[in-house]
């Protein structure tokens, strides 16, 4: 440290920048390592509240699962059967009696707001559930007390928290997937980008060291110089990089993330992720600075007399063989017409080949642009080019150093864009629209005319089921399906033979359901009063193709709205009848859809037709974490690009005036950085883009849905691969200054 802070202004700022990316790094690491910790604690705090049902209790519950809009809404009922000790859950300090309410304070906010919703919670709200039996601050859940005759299908209560998991927030084949993600898209990039800051001025540091070692210290001594620089400058980063998450998670906690909120105590940081950034990241500098700094330390001489430096090892590139031809493999199953989803071997291969194909760009990527740069040299015909090409040959290792985390973050999007699109699939139907089935009895006129009018709402629908006598005997039974042409070709695939002046009956040729209605027979719906109204099932047909399960579905009978009125003049009972939104199938209208739903209809039972809402919820947390992590990804690859372009800067002022004395100008200096900075960018965004591609295919093809290739994400990333390239070329200017101080070569 002595002779760091005698080194003069240059090797404190180096010093300040190795710890300064040593902080950023660790305090990508610390969110990365407290997002499980959060969601383990968020669901230790759910599955302690499940009741556990008892053959003989004196108190009884019945549990509600249902939604408000596109949150999940918890109700639990509860009443005392007789006199005794009763379990008390955690958050509250009893259980309430009959006509009492315990509430979250995100519910009562809602029922503070909303008067509609006051039918969700009968009883008078006496309290507030405490953070303890919640899962997190905007958790929807009440008890609710009342009496035994009000809960025909209770159960006795034993005691509340089970064995096992239950509720989680994510599901653990998901998290799984959630865990292989965040590790390409954040830690390996941090793994590279802490190795960066390690090995900061690595030429001048080995000159030093060389130095050092000539005037007399030894191996092993010289070994500890270097690494004693780089370990106090980590742990140093680490401190200020746990304070600096401390500061995040109490903010952001606070504001929360779409579809994922917690309590800033949730997301402080544990013993081992303490440990892990203390202990592991001054190890990983202890460990880089011995590998650097070894052959100042064996031979100094050809380091003070910058001898020919040794061609980088091919080795490294041949990590992308194995991980290209897995993938590449399942791409070609893929157009042949096979495939190869399901089974054991693909969950292992295809994360094993992304993980060899991404550390294949890194090690792959300098001796690829060494010989690249060496061909591109022999045929140029520019001073720059010549310049660039020549120095990027020699040294190629400190070049890649400012592009390695851009290359990884462009690998990282588009698998990150896969596993999107992979759980898209299977949080939600594959139709294009979706629908909602709303209960008309939940229903007041006023509720319905206004549902119409939700934002994103595209059309509606109404439908009546026939009666059915209830006798034990098995009858055909048609739906009755107010709507126009309009609304049917909106909300199928095509339909042929529609017309709005006549009653006319659904098929779709590939059903396999329906069949026993024939034309002509008769089929009686329930009008008010109690009467019955007949309707005979015309000939005429409508062929068409739906999204199936669909209101629009074979053997339905389809009635224009003008025509209802003579079909049943004192109109059809609620009872047997349903309203039906439809929107479009993107998540974002979808939940947006339920909201509108929730906020004018609270006590209506709404069915996401072909979604569930936990789905959609768990799909939202996981977007908004991937969404982190792309962000972390995003900071740590432009913080290793600044923070190598700065060393760069440093390093390179020798060489620059160096020519700048030899007769070469500002402006053929700043070409040949920019030069220097975009050959190997460019190299590794190429096969970033294709074997990233590559991979999310595979991802997609072993994975089992519809979307095999995603033809729509290609664009954004290859837009985005170029606006770095802009970005890096831009940045890169400045490492030329204006004007060029002998002094910088005076020593050399």
């Amino acid at each position: 440290m002595r002779l760091l802070w005698g080194s003069g202004r240059r090797g404190q700022v180096r010093f300040l920048l190795m710890t300064f990316g040593s902080a950023l790094g660790v305090t990508c690491l610390a969110v990365v390592l407290s997002i499980p910790t959060i969601l383990a604690t968020h669901n230790a705090r759910v599955t302690a509240r499940v009741p556990i049902p008892a053959d003989h209790s004196n108190v009884v519950y019945q549990e509600f699962l249902d939604s408000y809009g596109s949150r999940p809404l918890r109700r639990l009922f509860v009443a005392r059967t007789g006199p005794g000790r009763m379990s008390v859950p955690p958050g509250i300090a009893k259980l309430p009696n009959a006509g009492e309410a315990l509430v979250s304070p995100q519910l009562a906010q809602l029922l503070a707001t909303n008067p509609e919703a006051e039918g969700l919670v009968p009883g008078h709200v006496t309290g507030l559930i405490g953070p303890a039996g919640l899962g997190a601050p905007d958790d929807l859940y009440a008890y609710i007390g009342t009496t035994p005759t009000e809960l025909p299908s209770s159960r006795g209560l034993s005691h509340f928290g089970a064995k096992h998991l239950l509720h989680e927030v994510i599901d653990d084949e998901t998290l799984n997937i959630l865990r292989y993600t965040l590790t390409c898209i954040v830690l390996l990039p941090l793994l590279i980008y802490l190795s960066v800051c390690a090995r900061l001025s690595g030429e001048s540091r080995a000159r030093r060291l060389a130095a050092l070692r000539l005037v007399g210290l030894s191996v092993k001594d010289t070994l500890r110089v270097n690494a004693a620089e780089s370990v106090v400058a980590a742990f140093v980063g680490a401190v200020v990089g746990l304070v600096g998450y401390l500061g995040v998670n109490e903010v952001v906690a606070r504001v929360g993330l779409p579809g994922l909120r917690w309590y800033p105590a949730d997301g402080r940081p544990g013993l081992g992720t303490v440990l892990v950034c203390l202990v592991g990241c001054p190890a990983l500098a202890w460990v880089v600075g011995q590998f650097s700094a070894r052959r100042a330390a064996l031979s100094p001489i050809s380091v003070r007399r910058v001898g020919e430096r040794r061609a980088p090892r091919k080795v490294g590139a041949l990590l992308l063989v194995p991980g290209l031809g897995v993938i590449g493999g399942y791409c070609v199953l893929s157009v042949m017409g096979r495939d190869p989803s399901g089974g054991s071997a693909s969950s292992v291969l295809v994360p094993v080949a992304v993980l060899l194909t991404g550390a294949g760009l890194v090690f792959g990527l300098a001796p690829i642009t060494a010989w690249l740069a060496r061909r591109l040299a022999g045929v140029a015909k520019s001073l720059p080019l010549a310049l660039a090409m020549r120095r990027t040959e020699v040294d190629p290792g400190s070049s890649l150093r400012v592009v390695t985390g851009l290359v990884l973050l462009v690998f990282g999007a588009s698998l990150t864009q896969g596993v999107l699109v992979e759980l898209d699939q299977v949080s939600r139907r594959t139709a294009p629209v979706q629908e909602y089935r709303i209960e008309l009895g939940d229903l007041s006129q006023d509720q319905r005319e206004r549902l119409t009018h939700v934002p994103g709402v595209r059309t509606h629908v109404t439908s009546y089921a026939s009666w059915d006598p209830l006798d034990g005997n098995l009858r055909p039974r048609v739906d009755l399906v107010v709507a126009t042409c309009a609304d049917v070709l909106a909300t199928t695939e095509w339909a042929r033979g529609c017309a709005d002046d006549r009653v006319m009956q659904l098929h779709d040729p590939r059903s396999s359901s329906g069949g026993d209605a024939k034309p002509g027979d008769r089929f009686p719906f329930e009008v008010a009063g109690g009467r019955k109204a007949s309707v005979v099932l015309p000939s005429e047909r409508i062929t068409f193709r739906g999204y199936q399960p669909s209101v629009f579905h074979s053997d339905a009978l389809l009635v224009p709205p003008s025509l209802l009125s003579s079909l049943a003049p004192a109109g059809l009972v609620d009872s047997a009848g349903s309203l039906t939104l439809v929107s479009s199938a993107d998540p974002a209208t979808v939940r947006a859809v339920l909201d509108g739903i929730g906020s004018i209809a609270p006590t209506a039972t709404v069915e996401p037709v072909g979604i569930v809402i936990d789905s959609l919820a768990q799909l939202a947390v996981i977007r908004s974490l991937l969404g982190v992590g792309m962000v972390l990804g995003l900071v740590i690859g432009i913080a290793a690009f600044l923070v190598s372009v700065a060393d760069r800067a440093l390093e390179r002022r020798g060489q620059v005036a160096a020519l700048a004395l030899l007769g070469a100008r500002a402006g053929t200096l700043r070409v040949v950085q920019v030069v220097q900075v975009v050959l190997p960018l460019v190299v590794g965004l190429g096969a970033a883009v294709v074997t990233g591609w590559l991979a999310e295919s595979s991802y997609l093809i072993t994975g089992g849905g519809a979307v095999h290739w995603d033809w729509s994400g290609l664009p954004v990333v290859v837009v985005c691969a170029l606006g770095v390239v802009g970005a890096a070329a831009l940045a890169s200017l400045p490492m030329v200054p204006r004007y060029v101080d002998p002094e910088h070569i005076r020593r050399d």
